[in-house]
């Protein structure tokens, strides 16, 4: 029998008597202390050095090898352990997760998940079925490990863990985790950014690891392995589940129900260590049995952090506010969630400011600890926190019964597309939706049929913290926040604070207290929405330009080769009028099985097609007109690399990709000056960082000048607004903003040598003011923007909803030199959800969001946020649609301005 490892080495250093037992506060009776030094380990339990060549901490253990270890810990012990493979990354790489367990639970997983599910359905249960569920029920605990790829120590920390619950004997924690529990390691969640990581690293590396954080192996190449292989950050993808990664995970989770959530994170090596409990604000729909509970697993998890000599905090930075979290969502649907936090060594050794050197065994090490003790916990505490569990769920169906507001309605007449996508969103993550023909509910008629939520289900408080127009912050925080601003201090908000996804969406949305569910059906995520296509014989057949959705299909129609013209202008056939961005294919130049092939392409995609039986309009430019601008599949390429925004050049390639149709070609900023940019009708410039400008060069400069003067549209988003309205580019007639506040321009300008006399700590504020700074940076609030009617770019809108961030705010452009196509609304109306600093909102009323500039014979668009943000604005995909695809027609035809 072996004895020791890696982690006996660390404790025998520690000096520790680990069988020494104690009592940690709250623990339903004495919880032992974990006996490592006396325990052997099964050596037919191979270790990580026998499969894969290098000892546990001793090296970044690479994606591939991460499964090809704990495919050997199967065969080793497949009556304890049972591999699966929940999802494929982009590029291909299998995310898989381990289950383990004692050998009887093993035998009966499907009907442990029965058992669990059944807990977690919201239904009352009579006190006898829920002791005869509880007795024979073991908790689910799912830990995760490792969702930014460059969060390194993470996923070997998961390693090291399997191995030890399955070759460990004769430990009596091991014995009761395996006996009370099912734990299920999510290794490697991100295998595409770590293989990048790994790669880069590797690449660096000399004969010896270097602890300088500014060395090569500590300073990775644009984008960093943070992010997958879109550039996603996908613990901000919980609820949007625009990836694969996560639609797979979310997946499993459902299928799993599981108690206890473990995000295994990294944070900047100088830092020690953090766990739960979390730091303010949280989320008001977590409940109080939840934070009592996190508290609980704190205690232990402090108690071995503290026997070991290992350094921690709770209750600073990372707050449990945002959804989107890898613990929140969780949270939200019943478990107990937490975020682990380890200074990162971002390779194999790191030395801090204070002259420490931590290691990467160190970290692999600490994260091992965190996740034994969580396991601890739960162990002795299964039968609480299972009724906890079944209690939180059952709260959420009563909740939502008594509520005057059941259930959520949305009008599929009102951007059927994105409504369809919202319903398909809510239902891949567990949430019930209803879809009812055309009816009535909520005193309302809906002529095109609802969508229905209601409230009544176990994730009824999940549900309720994704369409509620607003989770407002707690009114104490605000309250510090205020006081940390007047004091020069930065706000203690870590994420953003809104997130509506009916305003995310631009869907019509109401709520009441009744409505009608007969003859409805369950909205099945992973179903085309039900198209809406009249086709049958005649001269063309319209498009209306309403939602993305319609876009898609458009771009997919075009990509089979298909004809067809948009309008910028409203008009009118048979008595219905079709708005500004109608598309037509007339059959007249187009294949003769355009019908069938417009009706195969609308089921696919869920469109709306109505079939014209003549040419006649009776209102509005005829087809012939030049209002009419013929359509092409846009050619684009987007700025990449250095110089931009990893995650704005991600999820605006994503957005432009996969929920558009639109292949982009990516090329290096500093590549911009040498390519032939007349191959592409549209460039892209995503978010971009202080390299840009430089990276880009004078002959870049003058690349994308001469490419607008010759027709070409270049779309900026978000931060890019800035440099095209800056020295170099000078593309865009607006700057950007100081800071303004209510008594700015009151006095006059006076001599600045002039005496004065500071009456009060205000005065005293004003006068040491930089008049230069910034508006204060907003972490992000959903507010209103308003369209200009009459411009071809605002086709299909109004209104919508954008989430605005940082600290730019641009100035109008002057009419003279283009158009303030969308500008944010009056400053009593502007705030659509979250919160915004009263200053930054009186200034940013009126001001920009879209601007349209001609140059030459092309075209600058400007979004000054971006609409791409997280790939989770749906509501403006239509609006990014008719910069790419309908600007270029515009400019071709001469009719863009």
């Amino acid at each position: 029998m072996r004895t020791g490892n890696w982690a006996l080495a660390r404790l025998a250093r520690a000096g520790v008597a680990l069988m020494l037992a104690i009592t940690a506060a709250g623990l339903a009776g004495p919880a032992r202390a974990q006996g490592l030094l006396d325990i052997a380990y099964d050596p037919a339990v191979p270790t990580l050095e026998q499969v894969v060549g290098h000892p546990t901490g001793a090296a970044i253990t690479r994606p591939e090898d991460i499964v090809r270890y704990l495919e050997a810990l199967e065969k080793a012990a497949p009556e304890r352990v049972r591999i699966v493979r929940y999802a494929r990354s982009w590029q291909g790489r299998p995310l898989i997760y381990a289950v383990i367990a004692a050998p009887a639970t093993i035998a009966r997983l499907d009907a442990v998940k029965q058992d669990v599910a059944r807990l977690s359905a919201g239904a009352a249960l009579s006190p006898a079925e829920t002791r005869a569920l509880i007795d024979r029920t073991p908790a689910v605990a799912w830990l995760g490990f490792g969702i930014h790829g460059d969060e390194i120590t993470p996923p070997d920390s998961a390693l090291a863990l399997a191995y030890h619950l399955l070759a460990a004997r004769g430990d009596p924690l091991v014995d009761r985790i395996l006996a009370e529990t099912v734990v299920i390691i999510d290794p490697a969640q991100n295998p595409d950014g770590r293989t990048r990581f790994v790669h880069s690293f590797s690449e660096a590396l000399g004969l010896a690891p270097q602890p300088d954080r500014y060395t090569a192996e500590h300073n990775q190449p644009w984008p960093g392995g943070r992010f997958n292989h879109y550039l996603f950050d996908m613990n901000r993808d919980w609820f949007s589940a625009t990836q694969p990664e996560t639609r797979g995970r979310v997946a499993a989770f459902r299928e799993w129900n599981p108690v206890v959530f473990v995000d295994s994170h990294e944070m900047g090596g100088d830092s020690t260590y953090y766990f739960a409990p979390a730091a303010d604000p949280y989320n008001p729909l977590i409940a109080q049995s939840q934070r009592r509970t996190q508290e609980l697993f704190g205690r232990n998890r402090g108690a071995w952090f503290d026997r070991l000599g290992i350094p921690y905090f709770t209750r600073e930075v990372y707050d449990a506010f945002y959804p989107g979290y890898g613990d929140m969502w969780p949270t939200l649907n019943g478990s107990i969630a937490t975020t682990f936090e380890q200074g990162s060594p971002r390779g194999l050794v790191f030395e801090r400011r204070n002259g420490e050197l931590l290691s990467y065994r160190d970290g692999v090490f600490n994260n091992f600890v965190a996740a034994l003790a969580t396991l601890e916990t739960l162990a002795g505490n299964r039968d609480r926190l299972l009724n906890e569990y079944a209690a939180y769920r059952r709260a959420a169906v009563e909740e939502g019964a008594r509520a005057g507001d059941r259930y959520y309605v949305f009008d599929r007449a009102v951007r059927r597309g994105q409504a369809e996508r919202l319903a398909a969103t809510l239902a891949a993550q567990g949430i019930a939706v209803s879809r009812l023909p055309a009816g009535t509910a909520c005193g309302r008629n809906y002529p095109q049929g609802m969508l229905v939520v209601d409230k009544a289900q176990p994730t009824g408080r999940l549900a309720r913290a994704l369409l509620d127009r607003n989770v407002a912050l707690p009114a104490d925080f605000v309250a510090r926040q205020e006081e940390r601003r007047k004091a020069g201090l930065e706000h203690m908000l870590y994420d953003v604070t809104a997130w509506a996804l009916p305003l995310m969406e631009g869907v019509a949305i109401t709520s009441c207290r009744g409505v009608d569910l007969a003859g409805a059906t369950p909205v099945d995520p992973d179903a085309p929405p039900p198209a809406l296509a009249t086709i049958g014989s005649g001269f063309g057949y319209a498009v209306p330009w309403s939602d993305a959705g319609q876009a898609r299909f458009v771009i997919a129609a075009l990509a089979e080769g298909l004809k067809g013209a948009s309008t910028d202008q409203s008009f009118t056939v048979a008595g219905r009028a079709y708005g500004k961005g109608t598309v037509i294919f007339p059959a007249a130049g187009n294949p003769a099985d355009l019908a069938a092939r417009l009706q195969a392409l609308a089921a696919r995609h869920g469109a709306e097609v109505v079939t014209l039986a003549d040419s006649w309009v009776e209102d509005g430019p005829n087809f012939g007109s030049r209002s009419f601008a013929a359509l092409k599949l846009p050619r684009i390429a987007m700025a990449w690399d250095d110089g931009t925004s990893p995650s704005g050049a991600g999820s605006a390639r994503w957005t432009l990709e996969r929920k558009l149709g639109l292949a982009v070609a990516p090329i290096r900023v500093r590549n911009l000056g040498a390519a032939r940019l007349s191959d592409y009708d549209v460039i892209v410039l995503p978010e971009t960082s202080g390299r840009f400008a430089a990276l880009l060069g004078s002959r870049g400069t003058e690349a994308i000048k001469g490419f607008v003067d010759r027709g070409g549209v270049v779309v900026a988003l978000g931060s890019a607004s800035e440099a095209l309205a800056g020295d170099g580019l000078k593309l865009l007639s607006t700057v950007t903003e100081n800071s303004w506040r209510p008594d700015d321009g009151k006095d006059k300008p006076k001599d600045p040598k002039a005496g004065s006399r500071i009456a009060d700590r205000g005065e005293y504020e004003k006068a040491i003011a930089d008049p230069n700074a910034a508006p204060d940076e907003v972490p992000g609030a959903l507010v209103t923007v308003q369209a200009n009617p009459e411009h071809w770019l605002a086709s299909g809108y109004r209104d919508a909803a954008v989430l605005v961030t940082g600290t730019e705010i641009f100035k109008p452009v002057n009419a003279a030199d283009g158009t303030n196509v969308f500008s944010f609304a009056a400053a009593d109306k502007l705030v659509a959800s979250g919160y915004l600093w009263d200053e930054n909102r009186l200034q940013l009323a009126f001001k920009p969001f879209v601007i349209s500039q001609p140059r030459g014979d092309g075209l600058v668009i400007a979004f000054t946020q971006s609409p791409t943000t997280r790939g989770y604005l749906g509501g403006l995909d239509l609006l990014l649609a008719n910069a790419v695809l309908l600007a270029p027609a515009r400019a071709e035809a001469g009719t863009a301005r």
